[in-house]
């Protein structure tokens, strides 16, 4: 069952645009084709995955009391081995008496003479009672040796069954561990793919994020944000409307740039900035002269093959602006020296000159500015755990938090932190708005996307909402609807029709659930010891902040998107 699906999820992967290979797809449409038709595939084989995973449950149980059954069976064959020994030599001891009592029984029968005991006896009475005696102590030995011979001959036929029992046991005990085997495998097979969609799914998904011109070097600012709050942007269209503001931009691992800027104009130096960010040791006098090969095509255009000295790259990298304080110039040198180490293995491999590494030009900045001096301020400075450089990650905003490599669902790392990067507690928005060290980024707080009928805004108007909301309320009530809604204002990824506002609630009415006209009321619950929306309530009806933000940017229109694990909604 699953091993032919497992072919034919394979032939369709390869269908054009070629989904397998994101390096390959270029226009936004081909990339909502790939995202939709790869989380297709994720629910054709979610509920026989689940199926599989609960008969491999099943199995697994089965297997446990087939095994306990078999050593409560050889528990058993042992003590009926020690019984039949026993018996054996209880039998052979009682046959022996028996055999000198039979004997002698023999002889007494041979040589009684009834009368006698009539003439010798002061009674007939006692006559009588010596022999009734005589006939009753053989009949009891005889009953004797007759159990010992039963018991015995019962505890061979008992032991012969449960052998025999026993083999049969264990042919299905065989058949269920292959079965077992093989289900397991078939499983871990299926979870594997599973999980390579779901690599290929965030690619996409990171690949139509790029499109906003999501700020992730704090260098290169880009637009994107719609900044609808402050200066307010009117959307054109009649009160009330709303929009979802984002705090912060991915990736949020390791040095918050400008979290680093407003540390440094605090008064923190850069190994205190550092200590913030990362768990590794602050390391001097590493070697100047480690060669890094650059290779590739920057986001100004530029190809690049060069060989440069880690300084020498240093002086080439465009990260961050060179009018920030100069302790976060210098926390930023040292973080993109131990990336950069890390990256190529101490200069055995090559780098990047894009952003998905380090971005690089190749005009080097002015040896007097600010950057250059921060980088000869630090010259071997090197960021280690374990003995090694570290992949020091950093993007321009984190929102007011940083979260370790496995929070975002990259492999485990021991020098990146989970923190709160504030100057206070935070138990609220407004906690936050005012004490985070990233505060002064542009894309601090932040709506994502907008749309020319909107006036450039990313404002939804509130029968618009409804509509979002009406269809993540549909597709948490049947799965198998989500191809049918995508964003009504472009064609359908799925090759299949898009629903519209009426039918999504005409849908949702008939599987029960109730649909709204208009929002009137919208909540957000936080997390704000993690930074996380967890809840959105909306007129009353409470889904999962991870829900509402997945169903948001597949039924918003245009590219309006939430970016982020934490965000919030305006209303205006």
């Amino acid at each position: 069952m699953a091993v032919g699906n497992w072919k034919l999820v394979i032939n369709i992967a390869k269908a054009s645009p070629n989904c397998s290979d994101p390096s390959s797809i270029t226009s936004n449409d081909d990339r909502d084709y790939c995202v939709a038709e790869i989380e297709r595939l994720k629910n054709l084989y979610l509920p026989a995955q689940e199926a599989n995973k609960k008969d491999l449950a099943g199995l697994q149980s089965q297997l446990t009391d087939l095994n306990k059954r078999i050593q409560a069976m050889l528990s058993q064959l042992k003590i009926f081995a020690s019984n039949i020994a026993k018996r054996e030599e209880d039998l052979g001891f009682a046959q022996k008496v028996l055999d000198e009592k039979t004997k002698g029984h023999y002889v007494f029968l041979r040589l009684y003479d009834p009368i006698s005991s009539f003439i010798f006896s002061d009674t007939a009475s006692q006559a009588f009672q010596e022999n009734s005696l005589l006939q009753k102590t053989a009949n009891e030995d005889i009953k004797t040796i007759e159990q010992y011979a039963g018991e015995l001959t019962q505890l061979k036929v008992d032991k012969a069954s449960l052998e025999k029992n026993q083999v049969s046991l264990a042919a299905v005990q065989k058949e269920v561990a292959d079965k077992t085997s093989f289900l397991a495998s078939e499983v871990a097979k299926v979870d594997t793919y599973l999980a390579s969609l779901s690599a290929k799914q965030q690619s996409f998904l990171a690949a139509k994020l790029e499109s906003l011109g999501l700020s992730r070097s704090a260098y290169n600012m880009k637009g994107g944000c719609s900044s609808d709050i402050s200066p307010f942007k009117d959307p054109g269209f009649g009160s009330p409307y709303y929009a979802f503001f984002t705090y912060g931009v991915p990736n949020r691992v390791g040095m918050n740039q400008f979290g680093a800027k407003g540390r440094a104009e605090q008064g923190q130096l850069y190994p205190q900035i550092l200590s913030a960010y990362y768990n590794a040791d602050l390391t001097t006098g590493n070697s100047q002269s480690t060669n890094i090969h650059i290779v590739g095509r920057n986001e100004f255009g530029e190809s690049i093959d060069k060989n440069w000295t880690i300084e020498e790259y240093l002086t080439h990298l465009y990260e961050m602006p060179t009018n920030f304080p100069t302790e976060a110039l210098k926390a930023q040198a040292i973080a993109a020296r131990s990336y950069a180490l890390a990256y190529t293995n101490n200069g055995s491999g090559s780098i990047c000159p894009s952003q998905q590494c380090q971005v690089v030009k190749l005009g080097a900045h002015d040896s007097n500015d600010a950057w250059s001096q921060a980088v000869r301020d630090t010259a071997g400075v090197v960021l280690k755990s374990g003995g090694q450089p570290i992949k020091a990650w950093f993007s321009s905003t984190h929102g007011g938090y940083a979260y370790t490599t496995a929070d975002i669902g990259w492999s485990s790392t021991s020098w990146t932190k989970r923190l709160q990067d504030t100057t206070g507690g935070v138990s609220s928005f407004s906690d936050l708005m005012n004490n985070a060290y990233d505060k002064s980024s542009p894309v601090f707080y932040c709506d994502w996307g907008s749309r020319t009928s909107a006036n450039k805004t990313a404002w939804l108007k509130p029968d618009e909402l409804a509509d979002i909301v009406n269809a993540v309320l549909l597709v948490k009530k049947d799965g198998s609807t989500k191809p049918h809604l995508y964003q009504t204002d472009k064609p359908n990824p799925e090759g299949t029709d898009t629903w519209d506002v009426s039918t999504v609630k005409s849908k949702l009415s008939s599987l029960g659930g109730t649909p709204i006209d208009s929002v009137t009321n919208v909540s957000i619950g936080v997390d704000f010891g993690m930074g996380r929306t967890i809840t959105v309530t909306v007129n009353g009806q409470s889904i999962s902040g991870d829900d509402f933000k997945n169903y948001f940017n597949l039924r918003a229109p245009s590219n309006i998107q939430i970016v982020g694990p934490l965000f919030n909604v305006e209303k205006h």
